[in-house]
């Protein structure tokens, strides 16, 4: 069958939750990948800053085939190497002294809503409220999406789990307002990435984490999409040099295996103790083997620093295409998490970039958003840029 044919036979019998760009890809290698009539595309979209080192990397298809032929599942009623092994490498890397495992991003920050709130309430003496930032996302789930502080993603799903509340992104003095006898924890995002890829300033989550510590709350930050490498740094704090509480990780530490992961501090993770919360697939051994493929190949392997120069050099060449197109409005971003913000709906750029060979997401309605490999070469770069520099000249 063609690809028109297999779409057509796709939407007979899969639910209509995404509206999909009408090609079918087929397979993929580094960043590129090709749909079933053989035309390639470069991939600045990642599975949505998934797939950090590229599509079908040798190392993370090796360590799932071999685990594949020894064990697969065997939950978490007993122990396992794997699991224990990557939960080293997290805490190694980071500022965590525990790891909980589950399935995806969602469920990694409904995982820390829940540890912050039985924190608060057993802890606190009952606090169990949580602040969060207007233009955030958090996941899909009821929780989740009550979370993020956009109403789009709300609507028509009412009524809302309550205890949250929300301030603007970026505004220490409204945060600090906020905070009151029932606030237990702030949720935030290093970088607004579904938000329109808003940057904080220079000092922010230095400042909520002061804020944090003189209320006595705990800090959850939200490294979904930032963590793994994507804004130059493992994780999107430590630019900032701080700690917080929790932080929930997926996305890149699969490489497009589903995983994700809710780290925390001795002192947080206390409050979870045996029945509080699980996973049937947590920890799943597939998940555990990509996982430390996926961490060898990005800490060991000088893959950090790859992509933190990758980055300014993507910044760079389209800092040099806003100077050209006046319909540019802005560009920003941290590493390989970047926007373009247009002076119009981008919908239709994207499908010409995408007709043009180049796929890339938005975020929001006015952003193009570039979140590609981090092994994205600077030959690669240059033609994702030439691509779009057509698809403007042309309107």
């Amino acid at each position: 069958m063609n690809s028109q044919e297999w779409m057509q036979r796709f939407d007979r019998s899969v639910m209509g939750t995404y509206k999909r760009y009408p090609l079918v890809l087929s397979r993929g290698e580094g960043c590129r990948v090709w749909d079933l009539e053989g035309k390639e595309y470069l991939d600045c979209v990642a599975g949505i800053a998934v797939c950090s080192l590229g599509h079908s990397h040798p190392k993370v298809v090796e360590a799932i085939r071999k685990q594949a032929g020894t064990l697969t599942h065997v939950s978490n009623l007993y122990y396992t190497q794997a699991q224990c092994l990557l939960a080293e490498r997290l805490v190694s890397a980071s500022f965590a002294d525990k790891v909980f495992f589950c399935n995806s991003g969602a469920e990694a920050n409904e995982a820390a809503i829940k540890l912050a709130r039985k924190y608060g309430n057993e802890t606190l003496g009952g606090k169990n409220e949580i602040i969060t930032m207007e233009g955030s996302f958090h996941g899909r789930t009821l929780a989740t999406i009550t979370a993020t502080g956009q109403a789009k993603f709300q609507a028509g799903f009412e009524p809302l789990p309550a205890g949250f509340r929300y301030v603007p992104f970026n505004d220490l003095a409204a945060l600090e307002a906020a905070v009151d006898e029932k606030t237990c924890a702030v949720l935030v995002e290093p970088v607004q990435a579904e938000g329109g890829v808003r940057v904080p300033d220079a000092g922010y989550l230095k400042g909520v984490r002061e804020i944090c510590d003189r209320k006595g709350i705990l800090l959850i930050i939200d490294e979904v999409q930032t963590g793994m490498g994507r804004t130059g740094v493992f994780l999107a704090h430590e630019a900032e040099g701080i700690a917080p509480d929790i932080v929930t990780m997926a996305k890149a530490l699969g490489n497009g295996f589903p995983i994700g992961a809710m780290l925390a501090t001795d002192k947080a993770a206390a409050a979870f103790v045996p029945g509080n919360h699980a996973s049937t697939f947590g920890g799943n051994l597939l998940a555990m083997a990509a996982g430390l493929a996926v961490l060898e190949v990005l800490l060991d392997e000088g893959l950090l620093a790859r992509g933190a120069k990758a980055g300014r050099y993507f910044l760079e060449k389209l800092q040099a295409l806003k100077a050209k197109h006046g319909s540019i409005l802005d560009v920003r971003g941290r590493g390989l998490l970047l926007g373009v913000e247009m002076d119009r709906e981008v919908a239709g750029i994207l499908t010409r970039c995408t007709e043009k060979g180049l796929l890339v997401a938005t975020a929001g309605t006015h952003v193009v958003r570039f979140v590609p490999p981090l092994v994205i070469t600077d030959a690669e770069i240059d033609r994702a840029v030439a691509i779009l520099d057509g698809v403007l000249e042309e309107r």
